[in-house]
Order: structure tokens, then C-alpha cells, then sequence
């Protein structure tokens, strides 16, 4: 139930008298510029009309000119040159090619119909071959040909200039065509014109008879939208806003509610980006959690190398070592290079490999053009060790892992792919319902599920992440990263 203030009668009195001549000032406003947009649209509508129509009809002179100069010009001028009345370089052949060429450029400019500047390219590509034509003839007249091989070629340059004649004249035929058509479009829109000034005529008749209603209601309105507003923060709904009433005494009320709404949604706001940090922080400690255990491996590795004698593999997988913590660490940033993303697992399998060369083969490609794209640091190797420890390992013989990167839309996307045990129908089920858990334990979708909270923190996007697994034939997972 709605309650009402009760006013003071002198109060009442000076606040609606307010109310009613701002209302009267603005509906004044409304009826003007209701009654100025017939004025102005049909202004408009004429002068688009009239730009449309010349075009049409410009178009058309400017072709059955054309169409002149190709009919007679070009063969006119060459006929006297077979003729022997004028020589090959004294003639204005190239001349009224070019000009030809600089007018059907011109009326492609202003065709705004996709078929008719298809027939003006037809014809801009037949008058290429008319040049080439005309280039042989002066050829064949260098070399002394036969009068009638050069009238041969005539032939042939005629038959080409009717041709460019044709599709002028088919260009000729569409425009008026079109012509016709906006002829009939200009007639609609003038008809839609009128209809519109009628409704427009009738909205301000009605607008008239709102604002007469609405003025002796301004008071309860401005109230009323107060309470609904206090109402909906209530709720919970914090974009709700109040208008400022037409009651001066109430603007301050209005506004000071909008206010505290607005601070309301920013601690909200405030908070929320306070809890993505915190969850952010939480995953490079879980980041933080896989080193030591390579750590341990990769040096073990290390010194058994050196204990055997075996130099070179020794510094092979040092200078790896040494490259796949230079990209860990990135010097504390976040993003990097999709090169160094590659580099890195690059660096990893190096390591990988010395350690488990009996069973484990890879290859890395990506698309050159991505090496400079950047993306989100370390979500590649998860995949990979997944791959290895996961897949490879628990498969009897020689494993392979495949990883790879392209582009598609305006995305990057990456896979990792391995011949390795698979999963079942079930197992996989599983790994897909639990990298959405916030406690994962299981050690399978450890690295996928770090993999998916990251770009999900990160990307501010669900779904990027997608796996695939047949039981004894493999995994594949595939990332799919905005940028690229």
C-alpha cells in the first residue's frame, strides 16, 4: 500500500505551481520538436531522392557517352593508321584507350547496384584486351605484316570494341531499370513521409492531453518513484535508479538514493575483483606446488649424465633446464610470447626425453605468424606432463606426443595430443566433471584443472578448454585462447 505525505496547503500550492511550469516548458519543447522532424525528414527525403535519381541518370549520360567513343573513336582512329593515313606513333589510339578507362573507373565510383559494376569490370577487363590488341598491331606494323594481317587484327579489335559496346549497353539498360525502380521508391517513401506526418500530427495531439493529465498527478508521481526505488534496493537490485522529480524539494532525496546505490554496487564490485585476486594468488601457489618434484628429477638426471661420462647430454639438458625456468619465471610477468610458450615445453620434453628415451617421442609445430601473439604463461606444460605421466607412461612400447598451435577466427588455439592409454567413457566423464571442483585431489586432472580455473580467472571466459579420450588409442586436449 501506497502512503502519501501530507502537505501543508501554501507548500502544496507553491510545489505544484512549480511542477506545473517546468511541465508546460517541457511539453512545449516535445510539441516543437515533434512538429520540426516532418519539416526536417522531408527535407532529407528530398534531397536523398534527388542525389539518388541524378546518379542514376549521371550514370546513364556518362555511359551512352562512352558507348560513343568506344563504337566509333577507337576503330576510326586505327582504321586510318591500317589505312596509311597516319602513322602507328602519330595516333590517338593509347589516348582514347586511357580516357576510356578513366570513364568507366568514374561510373564505377558512383554504381551503387552489385551487378552493374560487375558489367563495368566485365567491361574495364575487355578493354585490357582491347590495348593488348592495339599493341599488336602496332607490332605488326613495326615488322612490315601484310595490310591484311593488319586488317585481320582490325577485325579482331572491333569485335572487341562491340563487345565493351554490348556490356555498355547492357549497363545502360540496368541503370534505367534501376532508375525506374527508385522512381517507384521515391513515390513509397513520399507516401510513408505523409503517413508518418499524419501520426506524428495525431502523437502530439495526444501528447497535449498527457501533459495536462500529467501535471495534476507530478506530486504523487515523484513520490511514488522514490518509494519504488527505495523498494527495489530493498531487493537487491542495485541498478535501479529514480529520475529526478519534478518536486524541487524531493530532487535532493532522488539523488542522494541513486548515490548510495551506486556506492553500494562499487564496494560489491570492489569486493568481487578482491575475491578473483585472492583465487589468482591461490593458483600460482598450486603452480608453485609442481616445480620441486621435476626439480628433484631433472637434477637427479643431471648428476647421473655427469656420472656416466655423458657430456654432451649433460649440457644438453642444462641448457634446457636453464631455458624452461627462464620462461617459468618470465621475470615475474604473467603473459608471454607464444614462441616462449612453445620454447618451454620444448625445454621440458628436452629434459623429458634424456630421462625416458625408450618410450617417449614428440613433436611441436605451430603457425609462424602466432609467434608473436601474446598469451597466458605455463599452460601448455601441464598438458604435456599430463600427457607423459598420464598417458604415455602407462602405456606398454613408445609413446608420442604431439603439440600444436594455429589460428582460427579471432582466436589462438593449441593442442596436445598422445598415443598414450586413453581413457574410458567413464574415466574421462570424471576428469571433465572434476577439473570444475574447487578441491581437486586426483592426480589426473591436476593439471587440467589448474589449466581451466587459470584461463577461466584470467580470460574471464568458461569453455575454453575441451578434452578427448579414447581408451588404449589416446587424449587429446585442445585450448582455445581469445587473441588472435
Amino acid at each position: 500500500m501506497r502512503r502519501f505525505i501530507k502537505l501543508p496547503g501554501w507548500i502544496k500550492s507553491s510545489v505544484i505551481s512549480a511542477s506545473i511550469i517546468r511541465t508546460i516548458k517541457t511539453s512545449h519543447i516535445v510539441i516543437t520538436v515533434l512538429l520540426l522532424v516532418p519539416i526536417v525528414v522531408s527535407f532529407v527525403a528530398a534531397l536523398f531522392n534527388t542525389m539518388s535519381y541524378d546518379r542514376l541518370i549521371t550514370n546513364v549520360d556518362k555511359a551512352n557517352s562512352l558507348n560513343r567513343i568506344v563504337k566509333t573513336e577507337i576503330t576510326s582512329e586505327l582504321w586510318d593508321i591500317v589505312a596509311g593515313n597516319k602513322s602507328f606513333a602519330e595516333g590517338r589510339q593509347y589516348h582514347i584507350i586511357s580516357d576510356i578507362n578513366y570513364r568507366i573507373e568514374d561510373i564505377m565510383r558512383t554504381t551503387g547496384d552489385t551487378q552493374n559494376r560487375r558489367l563495368l569490370e566485365v567491361a574495364a577487363r575487355a578493354v585490357k584486351t582491347l590495348t593488348h590488341y592495339v599493341s599488336r598491331l602496332g607490332s605488326q606494323m613495326e615488322q612490315s605484316y601484310p595490310v591484311i594481317e593488319n586488317e585481320r587484327m582490325l577485325d579482331e579489335i572491333r569485335g572487341v570494341s562491340t563487345l565493351v559496346s554490348e556490356l555498355l549497353q547492357d549497363f545502360i539498360v540496368r541503370e534505367n531499370e534501376s532508375a525506374a525502380i527508385e522512381n517507384q521508391r521515391i513515390k513509397t517513401r513520399t507516401i510513408i513521409i505523409g503517413i508518418a506526418e499524419f501520426v506524428i500530427v495525431i502523437a502530439v495531439m495526444l501528447f497535449s492531453v498527457f501533459v495536462q493529465v500529467s501535471v495534476t498527478k507530478s506530486v504523487d508521481s515523484s513520490i511514488s518513484s522514490l518509494v519504488s526505488l527505495s523498494g527495489s534496493i530493498a531487493e537487491g537490485n542495485l541498478d535501479a535508479r529514480a529520475g529526478i522529480p519534478h518536486v524541487r524539494e524531493l530532487e535532493t532525496l532522488a539523488t542522494d538514493l541513486n548515490i548510495m546505490a551506486d556506492k553500494i554496487k562499487t564496494l560489491i564490485a570492489e569486493n568481487t575483483r578482491e575475491q578473483r585476486n585472492r583465487q589468482k594468488s591461490e593458483m600460482k601457489a598450486l603452480q608453485a606446488q609442481i616445480t620441486p618434484h621435476f626439480l628433484y628429477n631433472t637434477l637427479d638426471s643431471i648428476v647421473w649424465l655427469a656420472e656416466s661420462r655423458r657430456n654432451e647430454q649433460v649440457i644438453l639438458i642444462t641448457r634446457a633446464f636453464s631455458d624452461f625456468f627462464r620462461i617459468s619465471l618470465n621475470q615475474g610477468n604473467e603473459w608471454v610470447r607464444v614462441q616462449d610458450e612453445f620454447k618451454h615445453i620444448e625445454s621440458y620434453l628436452t629434459i623429458q626425453k634424456i630421462r625416458y628415451r625408450d618410450i617417449l617421442d614428440y613433436t611441436i609445430e605451430y603457425e609462424k605468424e602466432m609467434e608473436e601473439k601474446i598469451m597466458l604463461k605455463l599452460l601448455l606444460q601441464p598438458l604435456v606432463e599430463n600427457a607423459l605421466y598420464h598417458g604415455i607412461k602407462n602405456k606398454r612400447g613408445r609413446g608420442m606426443i604431439a603439440a600444436r598451435g594455429w589460428r582460427e577466427g579471432g582466436f589462438l588455439r593449441f593442442s596436445v595430443e598422445d598415443n598414450g592409454i586413453g581413457m574410458t567413457e567413464e574415466q574421462l566423464a570424471g576428469v571433465k566433471g572434476r577439473i570444475n571442483c574447487s578441491s581437486e585431489t586426483e592426480p589426473r586432472a591436476f593439471g587440467l584443472y589448474n589449466v581451466s580455473r587459470r584461463l577461466e580467472l584470467y580470460y574471464n571466459r568458461t569453455g575454453l578448454i575441451d578434452i578427448k579420450s579414447v581408451y588404449q588409442e589416446g587424449t587429446k586436449v585442445t585450448l582455445l585462447i581469445p587473441g588472435g
